[in-house]
């Protein structure tokens, strides 16, 4: 009786440590379950995020030029419900007055001149080979300053008198050249808008005769008819802005110009008179 009351103790001690362990790896092999879905959620969620931002920046790239050529639609839908006739003169001074313009730019540009080495070169020129070669240094140099040197050294056997008064003559012929072509573009800026309130002047003539022609007042049809008449104003004034800006930008370089020139000569005549006093 015993030895069975053993057996059975040995018997149900073996089945419990069986289910312990039973339920300790269905704990472990779990936990190893869990973690292994949440590492795996975890490499999945940058995925996503990739993908979704992938698709934003498709979109955005695909909306870009979506939205560039809906503008350029609209520009040209508008263009046309303004009239071909005004539209067409408003376009047409926007294009000459550019190109005006973009000359102008690049000229003055072009003519600028560095002055200080200039001076320092016809210094230089004066105290090694005299009058001649700083006439080939202002001669090799482009721009209305080194034109004017060049006028005023060619007068240097006349004095120094002659040389201030061939200076300033020679400088209000180089200042007409640089604003050669401003009136120009001041003129464009008063067309533009000019044509612009034509085009709405007579826009609204034309509201008004159909009216007329329809013996009743049509809030659709008068407010369809100021609309288009309103659209050569809009765009005569938005050339002029834009002429406007690109003629203050040439008048301002014009005004530098002339300073530099100025400036310039000044020092030029100083260079010749201590230039005369060495001689002597």
């Amino acid at each position: 009786m015993k030895r069975l009351f053993a057996l059975l103790m040995v018997a149900g001690s073996l089945t419990f440590g069986a289910s312990n362990l039973a339920l300790a790896q269905d704990e472990a092999a779990v936990a190893t379950e869990t973690q292994t879905d949440t590492t795996a959620a975890e490499e999945v969620a940058p995925a996503t995020v990739d993908v979704q931002e992938s698709t934003a920046a498709e979109e955005e790239a695909v909306a870009a030029p979506e939205e560039a050529q809906s503008f350029r639609y609209a520009i040209k839908e508008k263009f046309i419900e303004g009239g071909a006739e005004f539209m067409g003169i408003v376009l047409l001074c926007l294009i000459i007055g550019l190109a005006v313009a973009i000359e102008r730019i690049i000229t003055l540009n072009l003519a600028t001149t560095n002055t200080k080495k200039l001076l320092q070169k016809v210094e230089d020129a004066l105290s090694q080979g005299g009058v001649e070669a700083a006439k080939e240094v202002c001669k090799n140099t482009r721009g209305p300053v080194a034109s004017i040197f060049t006028q005023g050294l060619m007068r240097y056997t006349e004095g120094i008198e002659m040389v201030e008064k061939s200076i300033i003559s020679y400088g209000s012929v180089e200042m007409g050249r640089m604003e050669k072509g401003l009136v120009w573009i001041s003129l464009f800026i008063s067309l533009a808008p000019m044509f612009g309130f034509m085009g709405t002047v007579i826009g609204m003539i034309g509201a008004f005769d159909a009216i007329q022609a329809a013996g009743d007042i049509s809030p659709a049809l008068v407010a369809g008819g100021i609309k288009v008449a309103l659209l050569t104003t809009v765009a005569g004034l938005i050339v002029a802005v834009i002429l406007q800006l690109f003629y203050n930008y040439c008048v301002s370089k014009v005004d530098s110009l002339v300073n530099d020139m100025e400036d310039a000569s000044i020092s030029l005549v100083d260079i010749l008179v201590q230039h005369e006093l060495t001689k002597k």
